[in-house]
């Protein structure tokens, strides 16, 4: 009996200390739980619908809302329910990493890529990201490793924009026509002067990472691209040879612009004098019309007058004589 009693307090005495008293959980300030309930997780609303996905994606990706546990506690658990806790903060990680192989892309610090022109690169930079709240689901349960996935997802994105980027035609003069300002067939020149634009395209191609994943990408920071250290002196040359050329255009380009304001600047003097010569004439032309109008004796006296004026003015007068 006594051993029957003693089978009993020690089964208790373990169910208290295995369900009861590791039963009690808190969450952390930076952590959010999902309950599951014999494996199901407890659910808070319907599927996410989100504009990011196309219907195809939608039926792969159709991940239900689950209820979050918010930080704080002490809360409890059955034994026939499990928690599990996710961290929420941001991360910070480099382009290169690879949560399944950390040695590999050069210890994760260098991502390849083949541009355009088949040249291979060596990407570095960092990426931000964290998992997101409203798609704990696909996160917990959805993905098995929801972190190779995204890096995964990031690196073909990336891949992929490197090797079909083309920079923009620049126009040299507001107004003027476009002008290629880059090497032709030299890719990573366009790629070094356009870095802000691959960032923003890879944060815009990655918006439906968190429907699909429940993992949000906040930012990309590549901040260099290199190439091979055996094309890297050739690039060089290229690169001064382009910019002496792109120096000898631009000198030429303003010394035509000046020669072109010289010659309008000329004309519109020429055209200023013609019009300063002309309009006397137009003038007297007009009080001509005008004397004319009061008598056929006008005119006549309006040329008497001036001879008088002119014959004032003389010091010597020559006169013609008439025989008679």
């Amino acid at each position: 009996m006594g051993a029957m009693i003693g089978i009993m307090l020690g089964f208790a005495g373990w169910f208290i200390v295995r369900y009861v008293l590791f039963g009690i959980y808190t969450v952390e300030q930076n952590e959010r739980a999902v309950k599951t309930v014999w494996g199901r997780a407890e659910r808070e609303g319907p599927a996410i619908d989100s504009a990011n996905l196309t219907e195809e994606e939608m039926e792969r990706y159709n991940f239900p809302r689950v209820r979050i546990i918010p930080p704080g506690g002490p809360y409890f658990k059955m034994p026939w329910e499990s928690v599990y806790k996710v961290n929420i903060a941001t991360e910070t990680v480099s382009i290169g990493y690879d949560p399944q192989d950390p040695s590999v892309n050069q210890g994760g610090q260098v991502l390849e890529a083949v541009t355009k022109d088949q040249l291979n690169v060596g990407l570095t930079g960092q990426i931000r990201y964290k998992v997101s709240e409203n798609n704990l689901y696909g996160y917990v349960f959805g993905i098995k490793n929801p972190r190779a996935h995204i890096m995964g997802f990031i690196h073909s994105v990336l891949r992929e924009k490197i090797a079909n980027f083309e920079a923009p035609s620049e126009p040299m003069i507001p107004g003027g026509e476009h002008h290629e300002q880059r090497v032709e067939g030299i890719s990573i020149n366009d790629l070094r002067k356009n870095l802000s634009d691959i960032n923003a395209h890879m944060v815009a191609e990655c918006k439906a990472s968190e429907d699909r994943y429940g993992i949000i990408l906040e930012d990309a920071l590549i901040t260099g691209i290199d190439p091979p250290q055996e094309v890297d002196s050739a690039l060089a040359a290229i690169n001064t040879a382009h910019n002496h050329v792109s120096s000898e255009i631009s000198v030429a380009q303003a010394s035509a612009d000046q020669k072109i304001v010289q010659s309008r600047r000329a004309v519109e003097i020429e055209t200023l004098r013609a019009q300063a010569e002309v309009e006397p004439l137009r003038a007297l032309a007009l009080q001509l019309r005008d004397l004319k109008k009061h008598g056929p004796n006008a005119l006549s006296l309006y040329v008497k007058n001036l001879r008088l004026g002119l014959l004032r003015k003389a010091r010597r007068v020559i006169l013609e004589a008439h025989n008679g």
